[in-house]
């Protein structure tokens, strides 16, 4: 991954940590910075993923990749949110 694919996964992880957010029911327990930080790593590794899967480059919006991304960003706000609930 280069340069530029890392400053746009970091772009794109502030949208896909948004719309985990709202992917996962109810309130959330934790900050928007949180939920940034938690969209930026799953855009990386979703990234990663789809690469790994041969579906990262396709003619057009790469919407597997994106729903990977979305996926693990909910998967991860899900987690973080039972984790600062049990508090």
């Amino acid at each position: 991954m280069e340069i530029a694919g890392i400053v746009s996964a970091i772009v794109i992880g502030i949208v896909i940590g948004v719309l985990g957010r709202l992917v996962v029911p109810g309130r959330q327990h934790i900050g928007i910075l949180l939920t940034i930080l938690v969209g930026i790593v799953a855009a990386l590794i979703g990234s990663a993923l789809a690469a790994a899967l041969g579906v990262a480059d396709t003619n057009g919006v790469d919407w597997i990749e994106w729903l990977i991304q979305i996926a693990l960003a909910a998967l991860g706000i899900a987690a973080l949110d039972r984790g600062m609930a049990r508090r």
